[in-house]
């Protein structure tokens, strides 16, 4: 139905696109919803969500505090 979500974070992913987060919260939604495309009258809900989940995705990527190799 659907590709797996890439994980978005160091060391997993230096250079994250928000076309990069558009795509894995549009793959959330597939697949929580069971539509690969939504019928028109879900296409808004369906897009509030996709929007709404990408935004989340951001927040939480610019938050995020990965220790490792690179931290002191």
């Amino acid at each position: 139905m659907c590709r797996s979500i890439k994980t978005l974070r160091p060391p997993y992913a230096e250079q994250v696109t928000s076309e990069d987060v558009h795509a894995a919260a549009l793959q959330y939604v597939r697949k929580v919803s069971g539509f690969r495309a939504p019928a028109a009258h879900n296409a808004e809900a369906f897009e509030r969500a996709v929007a709404t989940i990408a935004q989340a995705t951001e927040e939480l990527l610019s938050t995020l505090q990965v220790r490792g190799a690179h931290s002191h």
